[in-house]
């Protein structure tokens, strides 16, 4: 792929699909103009004192529409001036009265939640759709860009590149160590466009938390420096601008971890991990081994990866219908004959063994990591090692047996202030250290 391909596929793949329009009036954020009150109130509990603006700004929200809340809020004798500097009441400082602070420990009753109004759930689905990534979207020249710094066939490229081109559940299975983790972490390297995540969810006048900073990586850092009066924003900011997420869970995954979590304190929601994976991509490292089986955890997804919809409970018993556009990666150790049987594996759209590498990728990866760690490479050195622990052993080789012996190498060459250089005995010993021999083991 030439440079300007490939500008052209990051161009084309960075323009975004949809951008959360700024909402003009108190309709416009199809909230009602008591939770914004609500949230005023709260925030200024917590704050002490604010400058209107900065209020505004810690709500998401312009001036100007929360500036009739502000208003009714003064009348009723809720919300003091403290100060102002002559701009109107967007450079006033404001601050609860004593009737203001007895109606925000009402409101903490029915919730601790301050922050970012949050987006009702209807206009959450209205961007959740518009992000889903257009079909064929994912080009052979994209692809390959993003997975450069791999060691691995076209062959295997071209079996990844339809599956996730299709946004289908896919299954990566394979032996330990030869980078099924780190193959799916690298798609996150695929060019593509932004998206907007909600700081959270109004559903049935309930909250749900959704940005998490652990996953969700903002992009626009504009948000944090509206110091302008005259600063009028682009997009809706009670929305971040982010990465598309990758999420990836393992072995401790359980069925509650994918349904609403409460927190009885707060009294506010936490979004499962599949609603923070949307419009991205969700791994299921290590399935088989989660605490839940492979088959109670396909059941749970077999509606929402068939109709693009998940269903998620409240403390309550009530239910809330909620957009699944995840990407769903499935990796393993095991043999999917242990997962379940033919009709069982039929709900995961595509599968891929990832085979072990044959010598002459062993041998890339091998120096790549020496130079990665400028570490001297020998080929004559290697062709040893390789004949003493493979061709003699018959031992298979591991993608991750490069990195593995490499390392170890280093931790004993700065251990022992050695030359930094491979050496016959080094590499002996960091073999060693690496791997375990079951005529080693005695009771």
């Amino acid at each position: 792929m030439t440079s300007l391909e490939a500008a052209e596929a990051l161009s084309n793949s960075e323009q975004e699909l949809y951008v959360p329009p700024v909402p003009e009036t108190i309709a416009d954020t199809g909230l009602a103009s008591s939770l914004i009150e609500q949230l005023i109130v709260k925030l200024l509990y917590f704050e002490g004192e604010m400058l209107g603006r900065d209020m505004a700004n810690s709500l998401g929200l312009k001036f100007s529409l929360i500036g009739g809340i502000l208003d009714f809020l003064k009348k009723t004798r809720q919300v003091e001036v403290k100060r102002s500097s002559g701009f109107g009441d967007i450079s006033a400082v404001f601050a609860l009265s004593e009737a203001g602070r007895s109606r925000a420990r009402e409101y903490l009753d029915i919730n601790q939640y301050s922050g970012r109004a949050p987006v009702p759930i209807d206009q959450y689905v209205q961007a959740v759709r518009g992000q889903r990534a257009k079909d064929g979207w994912l080009t052979k020249p994209n692809l390959f860009a993003a997975l450069r710094h791999l060691v691995i066939e076209e062959s295997v490229l071209t079996q990844i590149g339809p599956a996730v081109n299709s946004g289908k559940s896919f299954l990566i299975y394979g032996q330990p160590g030869n980078g099924k983790t780190y193959l799916s972490e690298a798609l996150q390297n695929v060019a593509h466009s932004s998206i907007y995540v909600p700081y959270a969810i109004e559903a049935q006048g309930m909250i749900i938390q959704m940005f998490d900073n652990l996953y969700h990586k903002r992009v626009d850092e504009q948000e944090d420096s509206r110091t302008s009066l005259s600063f009028e924003p682009h997009y809706d900011f009670r929305w971040a601008r982010c990465r598309r997420p990758f999420i990836v869970t393992g072995g401790e995954l359980t069925l509650d971890m994918l349904d609403l979590s409460y927190n009885p304190s707060a009294k506010v929601y936490d979004a499962p991990f599949q609603l923070k994976a949307n419009n991205g991509i969700y791994l299921i490292d290590d399935f088989g081994r989660q605490k839940a089986s492979p088959a109670e955890l396909l059941n749970r997804w077999i509606i929402p990866m068939d109709r693009h919809v998940d269903y998620l409970t409240f403390h309550t018993g009530g239910k809330v219908a909620v957009p699944f556009e995840a990407f769903l990666i499935f990796s393993t150790n095991l043999h999917p004959d242990k997962l379940g049987d033919e009709a069982f594996l039929r709900r995961i759209q595509y599968k891929m063994y990832l085979r072990s590498p044959e010598e002459k990728e062993f041998t890339e990866i091998f120096e790549r990591y020496c130079r990665a760690e400028n570490m001297p490479f020998n080929p004559r050195l290697l062709g040893w090692f390789i004949d003493k622990y493979y061709h003699k052993t018959g031992k298979r080789f591991r993608r991750c047996h490069p990195r593995d012996v490499i390392s170890h190498s280093i931790d004993l060459i700065r251990f022992e202030g050695l030359p930094f250089e491979l050496s016959p005995e080094i590499l002996d010993r960091a073999f060693e250290s690496c791997f375990l021999e079951a005529s080693d083991i005695t009771d």
